[in-house]
């Protein structure tokens, strides 16, 4: 298993088609991390230090921004309109059905289309977030004011703009690279904050906090073993084949087994339930700063669901297990498989081809996604429970970085693996 693996991993690097998609990857994280550290004009970087020390929501999401928030960079935005048009477009294929047969009756015309309205979506929100949030941070001094009408536009569509670019980078590495784009510009901003994290609480950290900080790593550790388990886990339906094919797909090297991941979502889940909790938020802190009124009530509300850990985190946890099973529903797609299997000339033994592989594949899928979804959801909380018991807020944000970071490259390795893989054969 060893000697595979080392080979697979020479393979990577003498094969000069997985060596130009690294590259690629690469260069586009590269130029990310380049125009993070370009911090939008008039910024009041004590102010701003101050103002993130004191708010955990705001750490939250610079995570999503991969760190560019708390430098006010042109990317502050990150790729969080990218995924709440995401969100909004997923979820509108429950309430339009025409959405769900575009995507699965005209192929890759559909899906193309679908992703086109996608990054439509994406220009307005980025708009509208970038108007609170500016609106915000100058209303707190972060940003010298009052700007004039034509300068505070000029942010506006700056900070826009950014977002749209790196939504562009994302599909760019998705295509070009390897892997998820959107996913790992998210890691790449994790890791270069890294660094600062661990100096930040080594001379922060007090003598009463080590044993809490000790035992944070001893679950980091344990969480990351047993992602990495769950995340490799998987239930085989046997397959058989007729008679007249069997020979040739043995041949081919053919599998007498069908795979089903547990978890067959990755890291997408935790990023949508998140970008669900932020977004109130954000709506309210920003349409609050712009001088809209009648929000405040509402804001004020939501600010202190927002701290209380126990309902904060039961509703996170109950958001992560419905968009397993909901991304579930979007990625796999039984009825393609049950075709595939039935040209093929392959079947399920016990099971008719057709229609009733298709509902023997979905009951299964139905029962092992629950176990990973509830899975994912307890791992997605330990920092909110951790939190509880220590009360460091640092623990939140980092322990919620470090499950992305490892789903994340757990994904990545993955593909790297198949791309090695397909070369090979």
């Amino acid at each position: 298993m060893i000697t595979k693996a080392l080979h697979k991993l020479r393979l990577v690097f003498t094969d000069s088609a997985i060596r130009a998609r690294m590259l690629f990857l690469l260069g586009a994280l590269v130029v990310f991390r380049f125009l993070a550290a370009i911090p939008i004009p008039g910024v009041d970087k004590n102010a701003l230090a101050s103002f993130f020390q004191n708010n955990q929501f705001f750490g939250l999401l610079n995570v999503f921004s991969g760190g560019g928030f708390s430098r006010l960079s042109i990317v502050m935005l990150g790729v969080g309109p990218y995924i709440t048009s995401s969100i909004i477009m997923q979820l509108a294929t429950f309430v339009f059905p025409q959405l769900k047969e575009m995507q699965n009756e005209e192929g890759e015309a559909g899906r193309t289309k679908f992703i086109m309205w996608s990054r439509m979506i994406t220009i307005p929100i980025a708009i509208l977030q970038g108007v609170a949030f500016l609106s915000l941070l100058e209303s707190q001094g972060i940003i010298a004011g009052p700007l004039s009408s034509l300068a505070f536009a000029a942010n506006v569509f700056l900070v826009a703009g950014g977002s749209v670019l790196l939504m562009w980078i994302g599909e760019l590495i998705t295509e070009f690279g390897i892997g998820n784009g959107v996913s790992l510009i998210i890691f790449a901003g994790i890791v270069a904050r890294l660094p600062e994290g661990i100096s930040q609480t080594l001379f922060t950290a007090t003598t009463a906090q080590i044993p809490a900080y000790l035992g944070f790593l001893v679950v980091a550790i344990a969480v990351i073993y047993a992602v990495v388990v769950v995340s490799d886990a998987e239930r085989s339906i046997p397959i058989a084949y007729a008679r007249a094919n069997r020979a040739a797909a043995l041949q081919n090297g053919g599998e007498t087994y069908l795979p089903i991941r547990i978890l067959q979502t990755g890291v997408i889940p935790i990023i949508f339930a998140l970008s669900l909790l932020l977004l109130p938020q954000m709506a309210f802190t920003g349409l609050t700063a712009i001088g809209i009124k009648g929000l405040a009530g509402a804001s004020t509300w939501y600010a202190a669901f927002s701290a209380n850990l126990l309902e904060y985190g039961i509703v996170y946890f109950l958001l992560v297990i419905l968009f397993t099973y909901f991304y579930t529903t979007v990625i796999f797609e039984p009825t393609r498989m049950a075709d595939n299997l039935q040209k093929s000339g392959a079947f399920i033994p016990g099971v008719r081809p057709g229609k009733e592989t298709e509902k023997y594949i979905s009951a299964v899928v139905n029962r092992i996604t629950l176990p990973g979804a509830v899975f994912l959801g307890f791992v997605a909380v330990i920092p909110f429970i951790i939190q509880g018991v220590t009360g460091i807020s640092a623990i939140l944000v980092g322990g919620t970085a470090l499950l992305i970071a490892v789903q994340v490259v757990l994904d990545l390795v993955r593909k790297v693996d198949a791309q090695a893989s397909l070369r090979e054969y």
